[in-house]
């Protein structure tokens, strides 16, 4: 049992070795690949730096169209806003003048109407009620007939007599004021075309962006001017840059590089066949020696008689006690082979595993590295010195490695910003923020002259002199009363009926006769005069309400007018100023912005900064949707290729499995000294003896 316990952690210590043997020649064999991922992936970062560092650099193109569509805009962009602080205001209260205007108009129109029916009705009238009297008096003369004497026809006539009043004036048009003078004070408002006045009040504020356009030519030229210098200056950066030219000295390294691993690749792949081998027939060794030890024990533990003496025991017995001493014997033999193997793996293994891969883990390895003086004795700081030809510049490989392994661009990660790339920028930007500064200086000379008169001296003082024009002053009551009456006491076609039905009854004569020829004369003036008047005299009664309606409140409402406007007027006089130093002002700062933000993404993306977020957070620089996902020269492949060279060739692919090589094989090996002394004392029970040996209790 012991035995079989000890071949058990020795079985799985071979196992171990198969399995590193294994997994060490199948990852050397991927070096290949894995080279060849890296080289192309170094390349890549050495011909993308260049049409990145163009595409940074085009971006201005875009940036400077941008802001010379604004420009071509000034009058939308920086007059619409300008002329957006006064529309809502200035509309209205030109609205409620407009409409005031007309008003003034309609009542104009409707006044003279009114005027005119009333003179003309007031002849009219004045007409009946001649032709009336005519008929009265004809009939007063006709009653002194003697036939009225007579007591049978007394009564008669003085009915007729009695109802002669009632062909009196009914209405007195006389009595109501002509409407002359206020007719001629509302022409004289009217001389004043204030609806034109009005409309030079709309065009005073929908005419400032084309004010803005023409008075600020000379400073959109001029401002054009130098965004055009600055894209020729923006053009020079690419030269100055050395990122390219830094890159590609190491691309003759590379190559060499290259074409040197490739060159010992058949080497190292030959050398590692025989290491496998090597490998390989020391697991089969020991694969051997646990063959022998588990058919030893096998045979020996089925094939044992305890009632057996040593010279009579049977052939499985005894097998087994043969396989057990052919396992101690090539243990012998073998053992030490075994150990030198574990001892160099273990030395090649361990001392990497601590001294490299640790170290590397945790940037120890940088640090020491790093140290001055170490690599060249006569450069200060290695790195630096062989990349910007400056030992003194502290450019570390520890500060490298992590920039890289956080993808930021080579820029940010060799230092160029603080040494060779600040000579080289430093002086484009000073010239860039000058002409930023030349920007906005030309901006400050923009002198707007922008005047708005809601309504001229003229229009005010129509309004005005409307309010005062006696219109609502009118006594509309007493023409309305008089308007109303009917033309007659009496309705004249009931009157002749009743008087010829007093006629009739009266002896033929020329009385009678006379009467009729009355009757016919007071229908024939009802039907010619009164019955055309009737209409007339309605629609002038219609037109005086209308009137009056249009002209109730009328001075309130222009009071309110005034008011109105003189608040408008004050609040554009005394505000406009500052709303165009502040739209103006808005306006340039949008325009700089661009550049702003464009020589602030220039930079982050050349950095690699988080370019991206930069980009995006500054939507002002470029259409809705547009994104820049592009760095300069990420060097994330620097780090990767370190660590494709260090953490997984050297370590994963080398010394972890050799680590497990020695642990699996060593353990093994160890295990072989207890097994060799159990082997040799089950054998003594298992093989058959030449001779009987005497025990004793």
């Amino acid at each position: 049992m012991l035995f079989l316990l000890l071949c058990f952690p020795h079985s799985i210590g071979i196992i171990y070795g198969f399995a590193a043997n294994h997994y060490l020649r199948t990852h050397i064999r991927e070096t290949n690949k894995l080279a060849d991922s890296n080289f192309r992936d170094l390349r890549t970062l050495l011909n993308v730096t260049g049409p990145q560092l163009n595409y940074v650099l085009a971006q201005y193109t875009t940036t400077k169209k941008r802001a010379f569509s604004d420009l071509d805009n000034i009058k939308i962009l920086l007059g619409g806003d300008i002329q957006d602080h006064l529309i809502p205001q200035g509309f209205i209260v030109l609205d409620d003048v407009k409409h005031m205007a007309e008003e003034i108009q309609e009542t104009s129109e409707l006044l003279m109407i009114v005027n005119k029916d009333l003179w003309e009705l007031t002849k009219l009238m004045e007409e009946i009620y001649k032709s009336l009297r005519d008929v009265k008096s004809d009939l007063e003369r006709s009653l002194k007939d003697p036939v009225c004497n007579l007591s049978s026809e007394s009564a008669k006539c003085n009915f007729i007599r009695m109802s002669l009043g009632q062909l009196d004036n009914n209405i007195n048009l006389r009595q109501l004021q002509i409407l002359d003078e206020q007719v001629d004070r509302v022409k004289a408002v009217l001389q004043t075309n204030l609806s034109s006045l009005v409309q030079m009040g709309y065009n005073s504020i929908t005419d400032i962006p084309d004010r803005v356009g023409n008075q600020t030519t000379d400073i959109v030229a001029a401002v054009r001017r130098t965004l055009n210098d600055i894209g020729l200056n923006i053009k020079t950066i690419k030269q100055k840059v050395p990122i390219q030219e830094k890159l590609s000295v190491f691309l003759d390294r590379i190559d060499n590089l290259e074409s040197n691993i490739y060159r010992e690749l058949p080497r190292v792949e030959k050398y590692e066949s025989y290491r496998w081998l090597s490998f390989l027939i020391i697991c089969c060794l020991l694969t051997l020696i646990m063959i022998f030890y588990y058919l030893g024990l096998l045979c020996g533990v089925f094939g044992y008689n305890p009632n057996a003496t040593p010279t009579t025991r049977g052939y499985v017995s005894n097998t087994g006690g043969i396989f057990l001493m052919a396992g101690v014997g090539v243990s012998f033999f073998f053992c030490w082979i075994s150990m030198l193997f574990v001892v160099l793996t273990f030395v090649i293994g361990a001392n990497i595993d601590k001294l490299v891969c640790d170290p590397y883990q945790n940037k120890e390895l940088f640090q020491i590295i790093d140290t001055p003086y170490l690599l060249n004795e006569n450069w200060k700081y290695y790195l630096s010195g062989m990349v910007l030809n400056k030992p003194d510049i502290n450019l570390t490989f520890e500060q490298v490695y992590s920039d890289c392994k956080d993808n930021k661009g080579i820029y940010t990660a060799c230092s160029w910003r603080t040494s060779t790339m600040s000579v080289s920028i430093s002086p484009s930007r000073r010239e860039i923020g000058s002409h930023i500064r030349h920007m906005n200086a030309e901006f400050k000379k923009m002198q707007l002259d922008l005047d708005t008169v809601l309504l001229s001296k003229e229009g005010r003082k129509s309004l005005l002199d409307f309010s005062v024009s006696g219109v609502e002053q009118i006594n509309y009551d007493s023409y309305l009363a008089e308007t109303s009456k009917p033309v007659t006491k009496v309705k004249l076609l009931k009157y002749a009926s009743d008087l010829k039905a007093q006629a009739d009854k009266l002896p033929p004569g020329d009385l009678r006769d006379s009467l009729e020829w009355n009757v016919n004369e007071i229908k024939d003036i009802h039907l010619t005069k009164i019955l055309p008047l009737e209409p007339e005299l309605e629609e002038l009664h219609n037109s005086i309400q209308e009137l009056q309606q249009k002209v109730s409140g009328l001075k309130v409402k222009v009071t309110n007018i005034v008011d109105s406007l003189d608040s408008t007027q004050k609040f554009i006089t005394y505000s406009l100023p500052a709303i165009i130093i502040r739209e103006s002002e808005e306006y340039a700062d949008i325009i700089v912005s661009y550049f702003e933000h464009y020589l602030t993404w220039a930079k982050m993306s050349v950095e690699g900064s988080n370019a991206r977020c930069q980009l995006e957070s500054a939507t002002s620089l470029y259409e809705q949707g547009q994104q820049v996902t592009k760095e300069i020269a990420a060097c994330k492949p620097v780090a990767t290729a370190l660590d494709s060279a260090v953490d997984v060739f050297l370590c994963k692919y080398i010394t972890k499995p050799m680590n497990l090589f020695w642990f699996g094989i060593g353990k093994a090996t160890i295990l072989l000294l207890p097994a060799i002394i159990i082997a040799v004392k089950l054998a003594k029970y298992y093989r058959r003896m030449d001779s009987e040996d005497v025990y004793e209790e």
